[in-house]
């Protein structure tokens, strides 16, 4: 087995065999070294014998990951481990922290996480709501401890107060990227067992059904263009369009080709790894040019490549602020439809309400993701075939699945196009209804 002084270049660049592991052992040091393994594990540990009921056995005690552990702090709990070693304490059996507590808190942890497996091996989308987990919730709770302190109990208490606050699927989702965390730690062997193994979600999810009623729609309409730019052609265009929230908000002029009517959403930002190709209806074209004539009046977005941005550099963000002033213009558009006073006073005096009762709400909540689902079932009222429907969401898996998926891969663009056409039209109806004496025919 190698000796030498170990140095900080030895630690990082040192190469990995080809198959098994190597040991390099410390000659500032004995029984202090580093381990180096064919994935590349790189781990600081200590060799040393104990004394137990059988006699004096030779035992091996992890330090810490070396890739985020510094080489003075290693080799200072290594020699901890030898000063308890000489007192006649275990090392391994002792229950203080100090082995621990430089094994790597689980911010360095986590950042080494982010940057090494999550950037390398997901979406942008996905990595960026992986980090917004840590960095909102994970972090300001555990970001100091060692990650080797973290047990079961904490991780139940973290998801309960996450649930608490009202966000049960926030909780769930959490828990889903805690075990991939913890996992991953695993196989790098900066812990020695996940403290999540076999955890069961904390709640239990159920489907969502949520619809924009026809009525809803208008209302939907008139609050967009109520709150205007840039949120309400935004809403708007996820509602024709039946595409996902940051594939619509991130959009840029490169994507389209006015001239064929056609919306193509890359590889890298659609959800299933698949290029998409959305046809656009005459609605949702004329959205468009009335954002191109907003933008020609802002100087610094003239140029910009994205559509939706206030900056011209980055995409628009404030989604919940936006969709609570979408919510309140609503309800006074569904006040006023039903000939109700806007103000909350005076519709709780129309409405006749004892003191303590709970105004009504005429719009029932819904997410902004209720927009896709909306259209969808709008397509669906229209005879629409449930695989093309599915292939307008460009869902990876629809209604054509198992061996007919494999051998399908007609794309249906034209019945595609019909579909998102009708649809248009279906909303361009509702609001503006045709006259009393007149019947529209089906195609």
């Amino acid at each position: 087995m190698p000796t030498m002084k170990l140095n900080t270049t030895v630690v990082s660049t040192k190469k990995a065999p080809k198959s098994g592991r190597l040991e390099l052992w410390d000659s500032l040091l004995p029984g202090f070294g580093l381990r180096v393994t064919d994935k590349n594990a790189r781990t600081f540990f200590v060799m040393y014998r104990a004394l137990t009921a059988e006699g004096r056995k030779q035992r091996r005690l992890k330090i810490g990951d070396a890739k985020i552990m510094d080489l003075g702090d290693a080799r200072e709990a290594a020699r901890d481990a030898l000063r308890k070693v000489a007192r006649g304490v275990d090392p391994a059996e002792d229950k203080s922290p100090s082995i621990n507590a430089v094994a790597g808190n689980v911010r360095a942890v986590a950042t080494d996480y982010l940057e090494r497996y999550v950037k390398k091996n997901t979406r942008a989308g996905t990595f960026k709501e992986t980090k917004r987990t840590f960095d909102v919730d994970v972090l300001p709770v555990w970001g100091s401890r060692p990650i080797g302190s973290i047990t079961r109990q904490d991780v139940g208490k973290l998801l309960d107060t996450i649930a608490g606050r009202g966000a049960e699927v926030q909780a769930n989702r959490t828990l889903t990227r805690i075990k991939t965390f913890f996992s991953w730690a695993l196989d790098e062997e900066v812990i020695t067992v996940s403290p999540v193994a076999r955890m069961k979600p904390r709640t239990r999810e159920t489907s969502r059904d949520r619809a924009l009623s026809d009525d809803e729609v208008r209302w939907f309409w008139a609050a967009c263009d109520e709150i205007g730019w840039p949120f309400g052609p935004l809403f708007q265009l996820l509602l024709l369009t039946a595409q996902r929230r940051d594939e619509v908000g991130t959009v840029t002029f490169g994507e389209l080709d006015l001239k064929q009517r056609l919306w193509v959403i890359p590889r890298e930002k659609a959800k299933n790894d698949r290029a998409h190709e959305v046809a656009l209806s005459d609605r949702a074209l004329a959205i468009i040019s009335d954002v191109q004539e907003t933008r020609g009046k802002i100087a610094e977005l003239k140029d910009a490549p994205l559509i939706f941005t206030t900056n011209g550099k980055t995409p628009v963000s404030g989604f919940s602020r936006a969709k609570a002033r979408l919510d309140a213009e609503m309800e006074r558009q569904a006040r006023r439809a039903r000939g109700l006073p806007e103000d909350d006073a005076a519709c709780r005096k129309a409405l006749k309400l004892k003191r303590g009762e709970e105004l009504p709400r005429l719009v029932p909540e819904f997410i902004v993701h209720d927009l896709r689902r909306s259209a969808a079932t709008g397509m669906a009222r229209l005879n629409i075939a449930p695989h093309v429907v599915d292939k307008v969401l460009n869902h990876a898996s629809g209604t054509i699945r198992g061996v007919a998926a494999v051998y399908n891969r007609f794309e249906y663009l034209d019945e595609r196009r019909a579909a998102l056409d009708a649809w248009g039209r279906y909303v361009d109806n509702l609001l503006t209804p045709a006259p009393a004496n007149v019947v529209e025919l089906r195609a």
